[in-house]
């Protein structure tokens, strides 16, 4: 939650190549109080069965900067092997690997402001906005 010397941040992720929300991403939230200063790990969740990330720690006060790191790889690893576990007709398809292993979107905040970034993700793209 924000108050008015802090900014908050939360995220969501959908998987759009399923058109569903992606479970059991683990996300990283980092801060720092300026261009030039260092980054602060300040600890992670993971995505619930609705995508979201509920519990991101709070951004200590000064932070003007803020980086969330999707580790998306396993995620995708594992719908591979789902996938391949399904349809065991499709294992040598060629698709293997994880084009984007990670993902990290940095972004300015503003004290007393909440940051709602959802993250659209399929296995060779994705794009994020400041949501609602």
């Amino acid at each position: 939650m924000s108050t008015s010397t802090t900014a908050s941040v939360s995220t969501h992720i959908l998987d759009t190549s399923v058109g569903r929300p992606a479970q059991g991403v683990a996300v990283q939230l980092s801060a720092r109080p300026g261009r030039e200063a260092d980054w602060q790990a300040l600890g992670g969740s993971a995505t619930d069965a609705d995508g979201r990330c509920k519990d991101l720690p709070a951004l200590p006060e000064g932070t003007t900067q803020v980086r969330l790191d999707f580790e998306v790889e396993p995620y995708f690893l594992k719908k591979q092997a789902d996938a391949q576990q399904d349809a065991p007709a499709n294992r040598d398809s060629g698709a293997t690997g994880v084009f984007f292993p990670d993902v990290a979107i940095t972004f300015a905040v503003n004290p007393g402001e909440h940051y709602h970034v959802p993250l659209l993700l399929n296995p060779f793209g994705y794009s994020v906005y400041r949501g609602s």
